[in-house]
C-alpha cells in the first residue's frame, strides 16, 4: 500500500514520499528535494502480509483475459497509481475487532479500485500531444484512461456485491460498507479534496492561511479515504458502533498526516508543520486506547512509538 504506511510498516519510520504531478503546480504543493520521515514502530511481516493478500485478491479479480480492450487496461491502471495504505488499514482495523481477514479483502480492494480511479482520474492528459509528466505510466490513450477509470468504480462495488453469502448474514453490514465508500468518494469527499486543490492554484495566500489550505485539502482528501478503511474495517469484522468511530477517527488523523506530508517540505514551514503532525499523531493513537492492547501493540506497536520529523 503506500509507502506512507508501507514504510511505516517495516522500518521503525513513516516514509511520504511526494506524491506531486507535475502538470499541477499548485500553491499547495511546495517544492522539496527530499522526503520527511516520521519515526513510528510498526509490524513489517504483519503489514507486508496484508499488502501481498490484497494484491493477490485484486490480480484474482481482475485478471488480464477476454474482453482485453476492457481487462487489460483496468488490471494496469489498478497497479499503476503509487500504493496507499489505506486498504491495508482496513484490513488491520477489521482483525483488530476479532474480523476475519478474507472478510476484509474485498473491501479493501474496492477502496483500492476507487483510490487508483480517482488517481487515474487526475493524471489523465488533456490531449494526446500535451501528456502530462506524472507517476502514472501512459500506456493508453486518455479516452481509454478516463472511460476505464469510471469503470474500476462500480467494478469495486460488484466486488463487494459478490463477497455478499447469506449463510453468514452479513448482508447489512456489506450495504453500509458500500454506502461508506460511496460517500467517501463523492462530492463532500475525495472529490472535493481535489477540486479544492485545484481551486487554491490562483488563490495567493499568506504562510498561516497555506497551511490551513494544506490541511483542509488532506483532511477531505487523504483524510476522507483513511477514515473510510478504518470504519469499513470495523463494519465488515462486526465490530461495535464506538469501535467503528474510534477507527475511522484513527483513519482520519493518519491520513490527514499522509496528506500532509505529501503536500509540505519547506524549511520555513518545519516548525509549524512539526507541530501539526505530532498533534495529529497523538490524536490517532488515543483513538487506539481501549482496544485489546495486545493486539494494538501487535499491529501498530504505537506504545514504544517515537515521532519525529526531519530532513534527509
Amino acid at each position: 500500500m503506500a509507502k506512507a504506511f508501507s514504510h511505516i510498516n517495516g522500518n521503525p519510520m513513516f516514509y511520504f514520499p511526494s506524491r506531486l504531478n507535475p502538470n499541477r503546480p499548485f500553491p499547495l504543493l511546495l517544492s522539496y528535494n527530499k522526503p520527511w520521515k516520521v519515526t513510528m514502530s510498526c509490524n513489517q511481516s504483519y503489514w507486508a502480509s496484508i499488502n501481498e493478500d490484497i494484491e493477490a485478491h485484486l490480480k484474482q479479480a481482475i485478471p488480464i483475459r477476454e474482453p482485453l480492450s476492457v481487462l487489460e487496461p483496468m488490471h494496469h491502471l489498478t497497479f499503476a497509481a503509487p500504493r496507499t495504505t489505506a486498504s491495508a488499514l482496513c484490513v488491520a482495523a477489521c482483525e483488530l475487532v476479532n474480523g476475519h481477514r478474507d472478510r476484509a479483502l474485498p473491501v479493501a480492494s474496492a477502496i483500492h479500485l476507487v483510490y487508483a480511479a480517482s488517481f487515474t482520474h487526475e493524471c489523465v492528459p488533456r490531449s494526446e500531444t500535451s501528456r502530462p509528466t506524472s507517476k502514472i505510466q501512459h500506456v493508453y490513450g486518455p479516452g481509454i484512461e478516463l472511460q476505464i477509470g469510471d469503470a474500476m468504480i462500480p467494478f469495486g462495488i460488484e466486488l463487494l456485491a459478490k463477497s455478499d453469502n447469506p449463510a453468514r448474514n452479513d448482508s447489512d453490514r456489506i450495504l453500509r460498507v458500500m454506502v461508506e465508500i460511496t460517500r467517501a468518494m463523492g462530492s463532500e469527499g475525495m472529490i472535493y479534496g481535489q477540486y479544492d486543490e485545484v481551486e487554491s492554484y490562483q488563490s495567493d495566500n499568506n504562510k498561516s492561511s497555506h497551511i490551513e489550505e494544506i490541511e483542509r485539502v488532506s483532511e477531505k482528501y487523504e483524510g476522507t479515504l483513511y477514515a473510510c478503511a478504518g470504519a469499513c474495517g470495523a463494519i465488515i469484522g462486526g465490530g461495535s458502533e464506538d469501535e467503528i468511530e474510534k477507527l475511522r477517527k484513527y483513519g482520519l488523523y493518519v491520513g490527514k498526516i499522509e496528506g500532509i506530508m505529501n503536500r509540505i517540505g519547506s524549511n520555513s514551514d518545519k516548525d509549524l508543520m512539526e507541530k501539526l503532525v505530532e498533534e495529529l499523531r497523538n490524536l490517532a493513537n488515543n483513538e487506539l486506547r481501549g482496544f485489546n492492547e495486545a493486539k494494538v501493540k501487535a499491529i501498530f506497536n504505537t506504545q514504544s512509538s517515537s515521532f519525529d520529523l526531519c530532513k534527509q
